[in-house]
């Protein structure tokens, strides 16, 4: 009976984690991060607890900047857009992970700095408290390939 009881509440979990609804209005939101002090690259990426946050200057305009990162990120795994678009100087995106579908959420600005423009981005999880560093480790990947 205990075994049919645990099985239930691991199902009810694993579907909450996979079909709880997103709202944009509640991860499509400005950053506040640091002004950037060198160049996109994993170097770049700051961990916190639950969350990860990059700050880089990179040639071009905010537009190509963000196209460039949307090229990166939804052609990774289990990512996709929620939110946003170049034009609009920012992008959300949520990325699952693979077994349980946990969700983190990614959202990246670019605005001009210089002759350039510099590109925040703010990946952070939804449920829990810690990540176990798969969002410091998704924006090194993805800053790599940049």
């Amino acid at each position: 009976m205990w075994a049919i009881i645990l099985l239930l509440a691991l199902i009810a979990a694993a579907a909450w984690i996979r079909l709880a609804p997103t709202d944009p209005a509640d991860w499509h939101v400005a950053l506040d991060i640091q002004d950037a002090t060198g160049p996109c690259g994993p170097d770049a990426v700051i961990p916190m607890t639950g969350a990860a946050q990059a700050a880089c200057l990179v040639s071009g305009t905010p537009d190509a900047a963000l196209a460039r990162l949307a090229g990166i990120a939804e052609a990774s795994p289990r990512t996709s857009r929620i939110a946003g678009s170049p034009e609009e100087g920012r992008i959300t995106w949520v990325a699952r992970s693979a077994l349980w579908g946990f969700p983190d959420y990614i959202t990246a600005e670019a605005r001009p700095e210089g002759n350039g423009a510099q590109l925040d981005i703010l990946s952070r999880l939804r449920f829990g408290r810690s990540d176990l560093g798969v969002n410091a480790a998704r924006l090194r990947d993805w800053l790599d390939r940049y």
